[in-house]
């Protein structure tokens, strides 16, 4: 074979590995497009996203809340600041994409047109056994409506940090459920299908239950939760602007008889963390102050 020939044969096949390597890449571009593109609900997290919980500033997602946006919201001084224990504390993170199945957008109108303003609440839960056990079951989709279930975040033994639903969307925590506030009771009914309940205007945390207590829905306490657990939960917790008092428990906001969760939670020892993660911010207090001179 001359020379020439065997060149021109060469260049021939280095042309056709080259154009099939084109098409391998440029499907793979695609088929990452359409896997990113067709979960549009997977955000990307900050490293440390402040948990912004007022449900009337969430742009619902059209496709599963026909119902009205709700106006933007009026800007007012926030009342809680982080404080230099809270910068100090850095917890371990990871971010589980929920699938889209098991959570939803933060309507604001109820099922009968009633405008919905609450102001947000944070409800603290347990994991009925791991914490990899319900992220695993939370990724799984679920045509089932009774089978839809989510957390906007968990908490690990080992204080991990687990974010699964952005907490402008509507977590799947409780079902039958009412908070009773200074008001007193407040719940939101979005699905003729089920009873009122909470999420709407809750942000759901949940705490990974010890090894003793899972897979009893029976027990009434277990060995409790580790240090860790507290301090990541106030930590998190520090970053809303939820007031305590609008902070509460499964357990509390159930009616449907079944429901016990956190057990063996230590409330005071929580709530004086948090008070160690956050202060009342000098400029609100000050305004406050002028306010009512």
């Amino acid at each position: 074979m001359r020379f020439k020939d065997w060149a021109t044969r060469v260049i021939l096949i280095s042309l056709v590995f080259v154009a099939l390597s084109a098409t391998l890449l440029i499907g793979e571009a695609r088929k990452l497009t359409t896997e990113t593109t067709s979960q549009p609900d997977a955000i990307a997290w900050n490293q440390y996203p402040p948990a912004q919980l007022q449900s009337n500033n969430i742009p619902a997602k059209p496709s599963q809340n026909p119902l009205k946006s709700n106006p933007k919201p009026q800007q007012t001084k926030p009342k809680y600041e982080t404080t230099a224990a809270f910068a100090q504390y850095k917890p371990r993170y990871l971010v589980a994409a929920v699938d889209p199945s098991n959570y939803g957008a933060r309507y604001s109108r109820d099922i009968n047109g009633l405008a919905v303003n609450h102001q947000a609440i944070i409800v603290i839960h347990e994991t009925s056994n791991s914490a990899s056990s319900a992220v695993n079951f939370f990724q799984t989709p679920h045509d089932d409506e009774d089978m839809q279930a989510s957390y906007h975040t968990i908490i690990a033994l080992d204080g991990t940090v687990i974010y699964l639903v952005p907490p402008e969307y509507r977590a799947f925590g409780a079902g039958n459920s009412v908070f009773l506030g200074a008001d007193g009771e407040e719940t939101v009914q979005t699905s003729a299908n089920f009873p009122p309940s909470v999420n709407n205007f809750a942000y759901h945390v949940s705490l990974e239950t010890p090894p003793d207590g899972r897979g009893n829905n029976f027990l009434t306490a277990h060995s409790g939760y580790t240090d860790a657990q507290y301090h990541s939960l106030a930590w998190l917790i520090a970053q809303s602007q939820v007031p305590g008092d609008r902070i509460t428990t499964h357990k509390a906001v159930d009616r449907s008889g079944q429901r016990a969760d956190p057990l063996s939670f230590d409330f005071d020892k929580f709530m004086s963390l948090l008070d160690n993660y956050r202060q009342v911010s000098p400029v609100y207090q000050a305004s406050k102050n002028i306010r009512n001179s």
